[in-house]
C-alpha cells in the first residue's frame, strides 16, 4: 500500500446542463483521512461516486496508487479500482450472516483463507460475537460496523464513506465514529469522507476541503479552517455567529456596539460585515468596555448561553460563557470581543 492514495484532477460533472462538480482538484494521502465538508446539494456525494466509478466521468482524471483509473471515455469499473465503499445506508446483504458479508469480497480465496480474514476484522470492528447472525437482527451501529469491516476486507487502496453515520444516534454515533476512526488509522487506508456536518468533520478529518457549489473553496486542518475562515460562508458554516454591519476607522479598526477589533488591513471607510461565535463575546469582570443588558441566560451543561441587548433598538447577540453562575435577566455587563474569534470581511462578500 505504499504508493497508494486517490487524486482528482480537475473533474467537472454536469446534471441537465448544470454543472455540479466544477473544475475540481484534491489529493488524498496514504494513511490520510479527507473530508469533502458542504451543504446538501454542493456536489460532495457526485465527487465520491466519480472516484468509485459509479458515475461516469465527463471531464478530468481519477487517479489511485498513482495510477489512472479514469479518464474521459476509457475507466475502469468499481470493482476494478482496488477502493473499499460505506454508505448511510449500509447495504448489506440481508440473505447472508454477517461473516459471510463480510467475507463477500474475497473471491479468489480459500474458503478457510476468507473465513479467517472475515472474522480477523469482525474481532477488530468488535463484532465477532455476531458473526453467523444476521443484519436484521442488528442494531444500526452495529450495522455500521459490519459495513465497515466488510469495505475493509479486500484491503482497499481508498475508503470511500458516503455520510457513513447519519442514521445513527448522537450517543451512538460518537462512538462508532471514534472506533471507525481507530480501524482506518491501523489500516492506513486513505480515506475520503463526505459529510454536511462540521463538527464530524472536525472530529474525523486530518483535513477538510469545504465544498459550495461544486468547487472547493477552501482546504486545510481543521483547527486552520475554524480560526481562519477565507470568507463569511466558512465562518458560518462552521458555527453560529453574531453579525454586525460596521465601518473599519481611519486608524484601521473596526468600532462595534460589542467592542473594537483590528480592521484586518482593510482601508478607512470600508464597509465590513463582522463576526464574532458566541464564545468571542466575552463578559468582562473589570466593568470595562461597551454596557449590555442580559435579556436571557440559560445553562446548557458545559457551558452557559446568554442574549445580551446592546441597547434600545439594536440587536441582540449571543454569548457562550464558561460552566458557572450566570448573570441575572436585567443585569448590566461589560463586554468586549476576542480578536482572535472575530471575522472582518468585506461587506458583501460571501
Amino acid at each position: 500500500m505504499a504508493d497508494a492514495g486517490l487524486r482528482l484532477e480537475r473533474v467537472s460533472h454536469a446534471f441537465g446542463g448544470v454543472r455540479v462538480v466544477d473544475d475540481l482538484t484534491l489529493t488524498v494521502a496514504p494513511g490520510e483521512i479527507v473530508c469533502l465538508l458542504g451543504p446538501s446539494g454542493c456536489g460532495k456525494t457526485t465527487t465520491l461516486r466519480i472516484a468509485a466509478g459509479l458515475e461516469t466521468l465527463q471531464e478530468g482524471l481519477v487517479l489511485i496508487g498513482g495510477h489512472v483509473v479514469a479518464r474521459v471515455g476509457r475507466e475502469l469499473p468499481p470493482e476494478a479500482r482496488g477502493v473499499g465503499m460505506v454508505f448511510q445506508d449500509y447495504a448489506l446483504f440481508p440473505h447472508l450472516t454477517v461473516l459471510e458479508n463480510v467475507a463477500f469480497g474475497l473471491s479468489g480465496k480459500a474458503a478457510d483463507e476468507r473465513r479467517t480474514i472475515a472474522f480477523d476484522l469482525l474481532l477488530r470492528v468488535e463484532m465477532e460475537r455476531f458473526a453467523d447472525t444476521y443484519p436484521h437482527t442488528l442494531s444500526g451501529g452495529e450495522q455500521q460496523r459490519v459495513a465497515l469491516a466488510r469495505a475493509l476486507a479486500p484491503r482497499p487502496a481508498v475508503m470511500l464513506m458516503d455520510e457513513p453515520f447519519s442514521n445513527l444516534d448522537v450517543r451512538l454515533r460518537d462512538e462508532v465514529r471514534e472506533d471507525t476512526l481507530s480501524v482506518l488509522r491501523e489500516e492506513g487506508t486513505a480515506t475520503l469522507m463526505v459529510t454536511h456536518d462540521p463538527d464530524e468533520a472536525m472530529r474525523m478529518a486530518d483535513r477538510i476541503a469545504v465544498m459550495r457549489a461544486g468547487r472547493i473553496v477552501q482546504e486545510g486542518e481543521p483547527d486552520e479552517l475554524y480560526r481562519r475562515p477565507d470568507n463569511r460562508f466558512i465562518a458560518e458554516f462552521f458555527s453560529e455567529v453574531n453579525v454586525l454591519d460596521c465601518v473599519v476607522s481611519s486608524g484601521g479598526e473596526v468600532e462595534t456596539p460589542a467592542g473594537r477589533v483590528p480592521g484586518r488591513g482593510l482601508a478607512g471607510g470600508t464597509l465590513v460585515t463582522v463576526l464574532a461565535r458566541p464564545e468571542a463575546v466575552r463578559i468582562n469582570g473589570r466593568d470595562e468596555g461597551p454596557r449590555a443588558v442580559v435579556v436571557e441566560a440559560r445553562s446548557l451543561g458545559p457551558f452557559g448561553l446568554v442574549e445580551l441587548s446592546l441597547g434600545a433598538g439594536r440587536k441582540h447577540i449571543k454569548c457562550r460563557v464558561p460552566r458557572g453562575a450566570l448573570p441575572k435577566a436585567g443585569a448590566q455587563v461589560a463586554i468586549y470581543l476576542d480578536p482572535e474569534q472575530t471575522f472582518v470581511f468585506p461587506r458583501g462578500q460571501d
